[in-house]
């Protein structure tokens, strides 16, 4: 069968043919070890899940390293062209060029193609090792502003002419003075921005039928940016889901602290108080929306408690796009050996089959790598923790969880 292209239809939601056009980019450094093992995953997932009555036909598209070798660009426009016409995407890590090229082509696709929600699901695998003494309570969902922030990469160097006429301008003007020798850089958080991003966070905890949606900040100092965020996510939580919210206070004043069947409750929580709550009373969370630099630290913070980033899945989707991802980095000293863990790419794809629908084939990808890490055949970075474990390659992984799909 020919593949076919996804669309959106008028009310936001995908129309996706039984024989989609999905573009990957197989990522830098460990990236084609971790692609060609999570692919037949994802190709075995489907198979069994719809007998042959769906498939994914997958095409090529290039960034990063390959793309630069081929192209003399990081991040060429036919990719990003790709991505817009065929909607839904996923790609393994990229390197982020050091002195030269662009600032991130992580970044750079977060911001062409508006994918201004990072949504990183982060929940316990039974038999993963884990600092935590109960890291079964671990079950969060975190939406990061992706788009503006500090992440904008709006600043000047220490002594440069930029960096000059800011203080200049800063002197002069506002009477605030700046030590000579400062680099400098600015952090931009807007309403619309921020409300786009809670109101995705809400909308998931309202579908879901989870019971809270945190709004996590630095408000108590930065009270025009981290402080407008936290004022403009009640306010759109009120706008847009009024009869299905209710804030913290209201659950105390009117509902003596018993959330109402059916409400999901707003909270906001100071940045660093969050980062121990998550660590005490990890239960309590289940949504955290939160602006871009803060939910960078806090998604692989939390991911550290369920095995580390080589077991956490990411997305980042827009309005018209969404891109699926590896969370970690390419580490290219292990580039080629086929020894890291894929997981991460594996459950990315699993969220991917999520998003469009094709949820038979997404729990056969969960159910078989839970039972392959619970029979004890893990990576390496996963058996040098778990006593008795077999220790397999990176596609010995992968053909390990095929061989339990083929068995659900």
């Amino acid at each position: 069968m020919i593949g076919i292209k996804i669309t959106i239809n008028d009310d936001g939601s995908l129309n996706v043919p039984d024989f989609p056009v999905i573009p990957f980019i197989e990522g830098d450094g460990t990236g084609p070890d971790i692609w060609n093992a999570a692919r037949p995953v994802f190709d075995k997932a489907v198979a069994s899940a719809y007998n042959g009555k769906r498939e994914i036909k997958w095409l090529e598209i290039l960034a990063g390293e390959k793309a630069f070798n081929k192209t003399g660009k990081w991040l060429p426009e036919e990719t990003l062209k790709a991505i817009r016409e065929h909607v839904v995407a996923i790609k393994g890590p990229m390197t982020t060029p050091v002195g030269k090229g662009i600032r991130s082509v992580n970044v750079s696709l977060r911001q062409k193609l508006d994918l201004y929600s990072c949504i990183r699901p982060v929940k316990y695998i039974d038999s993963v090792p884990s600092p935590m003494k109960n890291p079964e309570k671990v079950d969060m969902v975190i939406f990061r502003e992706n788009t503006e922030d500090l992440y904008a990469g709006i600043e000047w160097e220490d002594g440069s002419e930029g960096a000059a006429e800011i203080r200049k301008f800063l002197a002069n003007n506002m009477g605030i003075f700046l030590p000579e020798d400062a680099g400098i850089g600015i952090k931009a958080i807007s309403e619309k921005n921020s409300k786009r991003l809670v109101a995705k966070a809400v909308a998931y905890a309202v579908s879901n039928g989870l019971s809270s949606v945190t709004l996590m900040h630095k408000g108590n100092i930065m009270k025009f940016t981290e402080g407008a965020f936290v004022k403009w996510g009640y306010e759109v939580a009120k706008e847009k889901f009024g009869e299905k919210t209710i804030t913290e206070q209201e659950l105390f004043d009117s509902y003596n602290g018993k959330r109402p069947e059916g409400k999901v409750i707003i909270k906001d929580r100071i940045a660093d108080m969050l980062f121990q709550q998550v660590l005490l009373r990890p239960a309590e969370y289940d949504v955290i929306a939160t602006p871009n630099l803060n939910g960078d630290y806090i998604s692989d913070a939390i991911a550290a408690q369920v095995g580390g980033l080589g077991m956490a899945p990411g997305a980042n989707i827009g309005d018209l796009c969404a891109v699926f991802e590896a969370t970690h980095g390419t580490a290219p000293k292990y580039a080629g050996k086929d020894m890291v863990n894929p997981s991460s790419l594996i459950l990315s794809g699993a969220m991917m089959l999520d998003y469009i629908k094709w949820e038979e084939a997404s729990e056969l990808i969960r159910s078989g790598l839970q039972a392959t890490i619970k029979d004890g055949i893990v990576t390496y970075d996963l058996a040098r923790q778990m006593e008795g474990a077999k220790e397999v390659k990176c596609s010995q992984f992968a053909a390990a969880i095929i061989e339990k799909i083929g068995k659900l």
